[in-house]
């Protein structure tokens, strides 16, 4: 998919050839004497067409517009989250129709700052993506060209770059996300990331069992142990910083495919299990992203990659492993395995002096439970951190909410046979999980993210939403300006000076 962006002003907009015109139409629109402006005029007039996020109304080669078709779609109070549903209808329609080359006009809307045009670009690249690698028949998109229109391309244009960034950032973690598990191993999903590696100042290293073994990973290596798949410990570094700022880590959950171990999952939707891998590609997808924009920034992505399976030399509940931090963990359910590998990467992760840690996983179902698909859990022990991805996520529309870390949720993980159990009880498991991974991320600032309930769409949507990268790169944009304001000279204060004037006589 192509994108460009192009000054578009209203009386232009007609003159403009294409496919579709898509008109993005505010409650508060205002008529001037162009035909699209007619046209919106009319239609609202007339009761057949509003303003309300998402609605849409057609027309066929209208007298005095250019395009073929003319699009309007209701964008409400244009806000980017009722951008985002109005552009999702529009593009959603056309995709299934013969156009080629769409242009998604802003210049109606009377904001068109930054923030609306990357919620334009990344919905079109929603709406307009198809998952087709495994597919034998899989005929290419016949929309193969956006140009968003606006009236001012100085207020767009970082709205723009940012959104082109996100929508291939989400596109490479939808992409990974969704592959079966047979195309998605975790030696292929280290292929990916080597392809990341190819970018300006990424580099990618890639440890297999005998590294991993030497480094004493003992959970991560149990998860690993039962399935004819190599493990794979993939370590990325996106260096846009000088060497001596501390980095910021995102530590992926890459359980390729999860069939619960010897506690195996019931067979319904088993094959959702590949989703299991979303924590990981949130990582690439965000390295992806990074890779666009180069921001002056260190990151270290980290993903520990392992299937779990239920073969012979599985682990067993009950069993005893030493992770890599030199703790003992009673694995009481084998199907609590993502906590198991995430805990030896946070350990792994000490080794970076590290700004902050953020670990993605789609940890547990209790987290469905709790926040269903709208929003991500977040647990942190820093309160500056907590605050920044919160509202990085509410700037990103990549929403999340805060889970307490209340001391007595630690209760349930004692037992007599180790350090530490994997798993407590039914009650409150979103956050027992968050409890265990505490233990292993107390010696820099730390948050976790369970994305269960929105890093995949079940039924007729089934498939990988991308997130939280929206959430993940704005975060780290964000450290990016707090650093250029910290490191700005401060602003002298004025001295006031007292001026002696002559005495005169009178």
């Amino acid at each position: 998919m192509d994108f460009e962006l192009k000054t578009l002003t209203r009386a232009r907009i007609c003159n403009e050839k294409c496919d579709a015109l898509v008109v993005l139409v505010p409650q508060d629109f205002s008529s001037t004497a162009d035909p699209v402006s007619v046209l919106v005029a009319l239609a609202l007039k007339s009761g057949d067409f509003e303003a309300k996020p998402g609605k849409l109304l057609s027309a066929y080669r209208t007298l005095g517009i250019a395009a073929t078709r003319t699009v309007l779609v209701g964008a409400g109070d244009g806000s980017p989250k009722q951008i985002r549903t109005a552009v999702n209808a529009a593009l959603g329609a056309l995709k299934a129709s013969n156009a080629q080359r769409v242009v998604v006009c802003l210049s109606v809307l009377n904001s068109q700052q930054a923030d609306v045009v990357r919620a334009a670009v990344v919905a079109c690249s929603d709406a307009l993506y198809s998952y087709t690698a495994t597919k034998s028949k899989a005929s290419p998109a016949k929309l193969q060209r956006v140009v968003i229109g606006v009236s001012s391309l100085a207020d767009a244009q970082a709205g723009f770059d940012k959104g082109i960034a996100l929508a291939k950032g989400m596109d490479f973690a939808r992409e990974w996300g969704n592959r079966p598990a047979n195309h998605a191993t975790p030696t292929m999903l280290a292929g990916a990331a080597r392809e990341l590696g190819k970018f300006p100042n990424i580099k990618v290293e890639v440890l297999g069992p005998k590294e991993v073994a030497k480094l004493g990973m003992g959970s991560f290596m149990a998860v690993a142990q039962g399935s004819d798949e190599p493990l794979r410990f993939i370590v990325l570094h996106y260096e846009g910083a000088a060497k001596a700022e501390a980095p910021v880590v995102l530590v992926g959950k890459g359980i390729t495919f999860d069939s619960g171990g010897i506690s195996i999952k019931p067979a319904a939707e088993m094959d959702e299990m590949k989703f299991d891998m979303c924590g990981a590609t949130s990582v690439l997808g965000t390295f992806r992203a990074l890779a666009e924009l180069q921001p002056a920034l260190n990151v270290v992505g980290l993903i520990p990659a392992s299937e779990n399976m239920t073969g012979g030399s599985a682990v067993k509940p009950g069993d005893v492993v030493t992770s890599m931090s030199g703790q003992t963990i009673e694995i009481l359910n084998t199907d609590a395995e993502g906590r198991l590998v995430l805990c030896d990467a946070l350990t792994y992760a000490e080794r970076f002096k590290p700004k902050a840690v953020i670990d993605i996983a789609t940890l547990t179902g209790a987290c469905v439970i709790a926040l269903g698909s709208v929003r991500s859990a977040l647990f942190s022990t820093d309160e500056a951190l907590a605050q920044a991805l919160t509202q990085a996520g509410e700037s990103s529309l990549d929403l999340c909410w805060r889970m307490p870390l209340d001391e007595e949720y630690a209760e349930g993980l004692k037992t007599n046979f180790a350090d530490v159990a994997n798993i407590a009880g039914r009650a409150a498991g979103v956050v027992t999980a968050a409890k265990f991974l505490q233990r292993f991320a107390t010696r820099f600032a730390w948050a976790h993210l369970d994305i269960a309930g929105t890093a995949w769409k079940g039924g007729a949507a089934k498939g990988a939403t991308g997130r939280p990268v929206p959430l993940l790169l704005d975060y780290l944009l964000g450290q990016v300006s707090l650093a250029k304001a910290e490191k700005a000279p401060a602003k002298a204060k004025p001295v006031k000076r007292r001026v002696l004037l002559p005495k005169t006589g009178v």
